[in-house]
């Protein structure tokens, strides 16, 4: 059948049952719901692992393999229509690959333990891409979900359980729009001024994810090409913020409709990959794919298009230092197997923080950020110390630092040792302090802790 007829099931009624506004509920406008504050657990946690996984890693091809269907029905020459031409039968369609998503080795358990292991504190799961494709029985998308078609199983069901079973955090990736939708293409011909789409598919799966699986985080996307007020947003997120079942918990991205990017939401995307120079002055997030091209799996991906621990752990301080949590993506394979590249960073990236995490979780940004002298270096902070995060080893003996200003009651040590280091003033600012002999350290960089510095 074809994912693109879905009945109608008005699930909006839900969503949009507010009760009359008062004084502390939130109201279906921006001034109001910018207004509410991000809950606690967001900045504390730092890191996150985003997981990109659906009927395209079936192919699992292209540059951009979450967008095979796209670039395959687009232009002429492209490299998904000349890889279907010469491994495919003609009329071979990409609904065809939904039964060979088998998923026969998808292993929740397996899969948390390895986000458990890298020390991420919350995972942003793939509901739906932009392909429309469920990954969860979505009443909305009768025979283009996970349980009519591919692995016959509830896969978010079964990987939020899994993740809240080591007490991870819990987000959940929506599409707003799909590519071929008749619904969603008769909406943007009448130029966003009917809204079949909105009240019928992308509002009802929103309020459902919410109350089957009450996310602590919603990962909104594919959002920009109409205004929030054809996806009736603020009508959304008012619900949410005041009468769903995680009101209290749940944080939200900036991606809610045209314009909207780095400028309404929990908190800001702001673009894939963005990566401000000073701290900006609303919370925000990094997303970034150890594969540099994709966020799906690529069976044609390199090494050298890979990231590497040191590349991975010299972003994410770069980006925790200037206030941001960081998004670290993989794709797992149409099977359900994590690659053991992928598995190696997360758990580099968790060998990593077993050491240093003290100067990651729950710190903010300092009145330094970044200094470099002769090797580069962090800052973070938090009420009673200051870290350097060292992204290389120095061959200067004693080494100096510029930023910190020291107090008779400074002392200076290694996380991983607690050894006091031996350190001396700098005038006007800063210090020098005697190191050990470079102790080993997964993605070869260190952390100075100074106590009683200002």
């Amino acid at each position: 059948m074809s994912p693109m007829s879905p009945p109608p099931l008005l699930l909006l009624g839900v969503a949009l049952a507010l009760l009359p506004a008062a004084a502390d509920r939130y109201t279906p406008d921006w001034a109001s719901i910018d207004a509410r504050p991000l809950p606690a657990w967001y900045d504390e946690a730092k890191l996150g692992i985003f997981v990109h996984w659906g009927v395209f890693s079936v192919p699992g091809f292209g540059k951009y393999s979450e967008w095979f269907w796209w670039n395959w029905r687009g232009a002429k020459g492209t490299d998904e229509m000349k890889f279907m031409e010469e491994n495919f039968q003609p009329g071979f369609s990409y609904e065809d690959f939904a039964p060979r998503f088998h998923a026969e080795f998808f292993d929740p358990d397996a899969w948390a333990e390895i986000f458990q292991a890298s020390g991420a504190r919350y995972v942003v799961f793939t509901t739906k891409h932009h392909d429309g494709f469920a990954n969860w029985p979505s009443k909305t998308s009768w025979n283009w979900n996970s349980v009519d078609t591919g692995p016959h199983r509830d896969v978010v069901g079964e990987i939020s359980a899994a993740i809240r079973r080591k007490s991870i955090h819990l987000g959940l990736y929506h599409s707003m729009f799909e590519w071929f939708n008749p619904m969603y293409l008769a909406d943007k011909a009448s130029g966003y001024q009917t809204q079949d789409f909105v009240f019928t598919k992308a509002l009802p799966e929103l309020v459902d994810l919410v109350l089957k699986y009450k996310p602590d985080l919603i990962w909104s996307d594919g959002d920009w090409e109409a205004p929030d007020t054809y996806w009736n947003s603020t009508e959304f997120l008012a619900w949410l913020y005041n009468d769903s079942p995680v009101k209290d918990i749940v944080v939200t991205n900036d991606r809610w409709g045209k314009g909207c990017y780095c400028k309404h939401g929990g908190y800001y995307n702001c673009a894939d990959r963005f990566s401000p120079v000073t701290p900006p002055d609303h919370k925000w997030e990094k997303c970034q794919s150890i594969d540099t091209h994709s966020w799906g799996y690529r069976r044609n991906m390199k090494l050298d298009e890979l990231m590497d621990l040191p590349s991975i752990i010299s972003d994410f301080v770069n980006t925790v230092a200037l206030g941001g949590n960081y998004l670290l993506n993989i794709g797992p394979m149409h099977d359900g197997m994590i690659a053991p590249v992928f598995e190696e960073r997360l758990r580099g990236v968790g060998g990593w923080l077993d050491v240093n995490g003290e100067a990651i979780y729950a710190t903010r940004p300092w009145r330094v950020s970044y200094e470099n002298g002769t090797v580069p270096v962090w800052y973070t902070a938090t009420a009673s110390s200051v870290y350097a995060i060292l992204l290389k080893w120095p061959q200067q003996n004693p080494f100096k630092l510029d930023a910190p200003n020291t107090s008779n009651s400074t002392n200076v040590t290694l996380l991983g040792d607690p050894t006091l280091l031996k350190w001396a003033p700098v005038n006007p600012k800063g210090l020098t302090v005697t190191l050990p002999e470079m102790p080993p350290c997964p993605g070869n960089a260190w952390t100075l802790k100074l106590d009683g510095v200002a």
